[in-house]
């Protein structure tokens, strides 16, 4: 970290303190995502009013600002195995309160309980029902909720319109094996290693990660909508967020997209910290109005996931 640009001396502080900290000594998956909640616990909460959990198509959602003509499917991060609903709380009131647009909060089946491919099977039950509605379907998501995303927009490309796909910090590669996660895999709050065995409890067969059907950096990305992909110099996810808006633009698909410098993984979290977090989130909200639109729109509940 000594010499690399760090975008303000409050996440450089922060970013030290956290250093500083011994590693995590457990393993324990109930333990990390308590740990997760506790954190999220102590953010300040997002604008506008909470949330209504909800069934939709038989998965557990949180829908937010209901009734306008465009939805946004929401993926929460977590390394496809900590995230939850009340962890990305005040990420997704912020999206809503930006957009206008009603966001629906998809509380997916997580590994190690639940691998592939609950979790994408999960968010396009979601995306279809909501589109069953009618009105303008986007989705969106953030580091593994990021490729959650994506692979589910993949899957209902050409049975669903879609408008938007808005990314930040998205995992594409499951692999993991550009130069950004081990340059920056040590030090920057995303551990490599960690980061790998989370990937591992999703995706157990390590050769299918490297697969078209999981891996955004193979696949076809034709027909898919125009998208905002939001990277960060010091994540170890760099490179691959990168590497997917280039493919996007290879693909003739749109793209909005930016790297922003000096930030670590996950910035959003950290706009309390750091008001130079703050305003990379407030450029990818205002690029995230930017693609989509506002109005009226019903979003049903149906149904219950045994």
């Amino acid at each position: 970290m000594s010499g690399d640009f760090i975008a303000d001396p409050q996440l450089a502080a922060f970013l030290r303190a956290a250093s500083a900290q011994p590693a995590a000594a457990t393993t324990n998956i109930d333990a990390l995502r308590q740990a997760a909640r506790a954190r999220a616990a102590a953010r300040e909460p997002g604008p506008g009013p909470a949330g209504v959990d909800a069934v939709i198509a038989g998965v557990p959602v949180r829908v937010y600002q209901p009734g306008r003509s465009t939805v946004v499917v929401y993926l929460h991060g977590g390394g496809f195995v900590i995230g939850d609903l009340d962890t990305h709380d005040p990420q997704v009131r912020r999206l809503a309160a930006a957009t206008g647009a009603s966001v629906v909060a998809v509380d997916y089946r997580r590994a190690p309980e639940h691998p592939w491919p609950a979790a994408v099977d999960d968010a396009v039950a979601v995306i279809t029902a909501v589109a069953g509605s009618g009105g303008r379907v986007a989705v969106a998501g953030d580091s593994a909720g990021g490729l959650i995303a994506i692979l589910a927009a993949i899957r209902v490309r050409g049975t669903v319109p879609m408008t938007a796909q808005l990314l930040v910090c998205p995992n594409t590669d499951p692999t993991l094996g550009l130069a950004s996660v081990e340059e920056k895999g040590r030090g920057w709050l995303l551990d490599a290693g960690v980061l790998r065995g989370w990937v591992g409890m999703w995706l157990p067969d390590a050769e299918f990660r490297a697969s078209a059907v999981v891996n955004a950096l193979r696949a076809d990305l034709r027909g898919l909508p125009p998208a905002v992909v939001v990277t960060a110099e010091h994540d170890p996810l760099r490179d691959e967020g990168d590497a997917y808006a280039a493919r996007l633009r290879d693909a003739g698909v749109p793209v909005v997209h930016r790297c922003e410098p000096g930030l670590v993984h996950n910035f959003p979290t950290m706009r309390a910290v750091s008001s130079a977090c703050a305003a990379a989130e407030d450029r990818f909200l205002a690029d995230a109005a930017g693609a989509l639109g506002a109005g009226t729109m019903e979003v049903r509940a149906r149904g219950a996931r045994s």
